[in-house]
């Protein structure tokens, strides 16, 4: 790839535009999440429609979509252009599943934070009525009671 002000932009131009950090964007393309080209004189230069890329990684990342189901999702895509409006309705489908299965988690495990966690603690005078002798503890550490909503 070569530099040309129209068609390709530095690192830094691609951070200041996307929002990201410099260090940000090296670790996405660490990933593979966005790809770059080197100038002839050895600077980094990402194609333009590397500002769509970054945008869905951070959006991604906000909704809570790990990096590896990003890094998954954008496997379909192409490296060379930006996603199509389809592609990118496929991918937020899916991300838009996730993030109402993740709503439904946080409501259950919301409206069990006023009763016992099932942690094993044995502190709080419920424990003794929803955890007694700690029976929870036997399906593991950690809150149980939370876990399975």
């Amino acid at each position: 790839m070569t530099k040309n002000s129209h068609d390709s932009l530095t690192i830094g131009e691609v951070a200041r535009r996307s929002g990201a950090t410099v260090a940000t964007i090296r670790f996405y393309e660490s990933k593979g999440l966005v790809h770059s080209g080197r100038t002839v004189g050895g600077t980094r230069v990402f194609a333009r429609h590397a500002l769509r890329r970054v945008s869905m990684v951070r959006l991604g990342v906000q909704l809570g979509i790990p990096l590896a189901d990003i890094a998954t999702a954008f496997e379909s895509l192409p490296v060379d252009r930006a996603p199509s409006r389809e592609q990118w309705q496929t991918i937020s489908s899916a991300w838009n599943a996730q993030v109402e299965e993740r709503i439904r988690t946080l409501a259950a495990m919301r409206a069990k934070l006023t009763d016992c966690i099932g942690c094993g603690c044995l502190s709080l005078g419920t424990c003794s009525l929803l955890n007694p002798d700690d029976a929870l503890g036997d399906e593991g550490p950690g809150p149980q009671r939370v876990l399975r909503v």
